[in-house]
């Protein structure tokens, strides 16, 4: 008879699927790698069973005890099928911006969730990475595997992801493109593959709001890089153990709405019925192939999930118009704005005004008359921004102490304005200027910095 003795025995030897309508004009063979047809329909399953396993071999993990994780919902999904299969509970802290269905699922399959608010830093006690870590001190015989930084989430791919695109692609493989969240799946891979030929090209793809891709190439954690993005397991603010820089030898970001068309597109065109950070990954390693691939190479990509954990969402055509991500869309995005502020096409006729912090406040006073605005962001020396000066925190210090004209700017400025995404829609806009946060900022594609103020966003509503 030919049967498995649980579910979790099903996990891997996933399948190469070559990519034939939206690779069209692209040089080289490209292939999939389906995470999908895992049990828990995602590439977590692997690194799942591997962090449990590997606790329970060092005795941090007893019959009976919890497993608490924070997770997007793949992790835990994987996590969950595993505690099945060995008797174990399950408690998972998620961001509020994660899919509804990833909920559903996990509660599903008998895993208590706690939901944490994403916009929030990730040592504030909120974050479901800080949630997690509480739960696991205060409930006994508890593992707190921490996908991010387990080196059994690296290893799970080197010893089975690794192998079996070496094996599938006979050796031929000259490119592999994957997410970059975690950092275990294109690391573990990465190196395995790197091992069999050191001329394997290593393509991570990011989103924009996360650190990875300016840190691999200026080697800078820059906080101003990072502002709230909508797709689901990719990038992160922070910097993960897992990820290893030198294992990847490039980046490519990618935008919300890119990355949920192209997972349409996969739906439809090939077959393919995956989640959001497919797109990403697709959309990414596309992008770079086009100027990169030769006839004779052999690219893999990653894809990590299954669309059921996105229906409401990208696969809803309501909410895809509603965040402008149709062409039919209902509202504008901070894309859009600039545009009509710079009365042309593309962003680049937009010259951001700063000032520095050490100025003083007469001469800030000085520039915000000069070019007739109300706010503006300040800068260090190197040109990062540290902070914001608006005229009403100007007039109320001025009317406290008469002398504050005389201070530098840094002595009164307040915290820098918010970076959003190009796809952010007003009505997301709008949520996020407040008393505290007077004006947004943007960065283009060309690493370019605007500003969007509240006079804009009227003007948008009634344009």
């Amino acid at each position: 008879m030919n049967y498995y003795n649980s579910i979790i025995d099903t996990i891997g030897n996933t399948p190469l699927v070559k990519l034939n309508k939206v690779t069209k004009g692209i040089r080289g063979t490209i292939l999939a790698k389906v995470e999908y047809f895992n049990p828990g329909n995602s590439v977590k399953d692997r690194i799942a069973v591997r962090m449990i396993e590997d606790a329970e071999a060092q005795g941090l993990l007893k019959p009976g005890g919890t497993i608490i994780e924070g997770t997007s919902g793949n992790t835990g999904m994987g996590l969950a099928l595993a505690a099945i299969g060995k008797g174990y509970k399950c408690i998972f802290t998620m961001a509020d911006k994660q899919s509804q269905e990833k909920i559903d699922i996990l509660r599903a399959v008998g895993a208590e969730v706690v939901v944490c608010p994403t916009n929030v830093s990730p040592d504030d006690p909120r974050s479901y990475y800080s949630v997690a870590k509480k739960l696991n001190r205060d409930i006994p015989n508890s593992l707190y595997p921490n996908q991010y930084d387990n080196p059994a989430n690296t290893a799970a791919h080197y010893e089975t992801t690794g192998p079996e695109i070496w094996r599938d692609t006979d050796g031929r493989i000259t490119h592999f493109a994957a997410g970059v969240g975690t950092g275990g799946t294109i690391c573990g891979t990465s190196k395995f593959l790197k091992e069999q030929n050191p001329n394997i090209i290593s393509v991570g793809l990011d989103t924009y709001g996360s650190v990875f891709k300016k840190y691999k190439e200026t080697g800078q954690f820059d906080e101003g890089e990072i502002y709230p993005y909508l797709t689901e397991g990719i990038g992160e603010d922070i910097l993960p153990k897992n990820v290893d820089f030198s294992l990847i030898d490039y980046f490519e970001k990618v935008t919300d709405k890119d990355a949920a068309i192209m997972a349409r597109r996969l739906s439809r065109e090939e077959g393919l019925f995956v989640g959001w950070s497919c797109g990403t990954a697709v959309h990414g390693a596309l992008e770079w192939a086009k100027a990169n691939l030769t006839d004779d190479d052999v690219m893999v990509i990653l894809l990590p999930d299954h669309g059921t954990r996105y229906l409401a969402k990208i696969y809803n055509d309501t909410w895809m118009k509603d965040h402008g991500f149709l062409e039919d869309r209902a509202f504008k995005t901070a894309r859009d704005i600039i545009h009509h502020k710079n009365g042309r096409g593309d962003l680049s006729n937009s010259q951001l005004t700063t000032i520095g912090s050490g100025v003083s406040i007469s001469q800030a006073i000085h520039v915000l008359n000069r070019y007739g605005i109300s706010q503006i962001p300040v800068t260090d020396e190197t040109g990062h921004i540290v902070g914001s000066l608006t005229d009403s925190t100007i007039l109320n210090r001025l009317i406290e102490d008469p002398t504050v004209k005389d201070y530098p700017v840094n002595a009164i400025m307040d915290k820098p304005f918010k970076f959003v995404g190009l796809d952010n829609t007003i009505d997301a806009l709008s949520s996020l200027i407040d008393r505290d946060n007077k004006a947004l900022l943007v960065r283009d594609e060309k690493d370019q910095v605007h500003i969007i103020t509240q006079a804009d966003l009227l003007a948008a509503m009634t344009n």
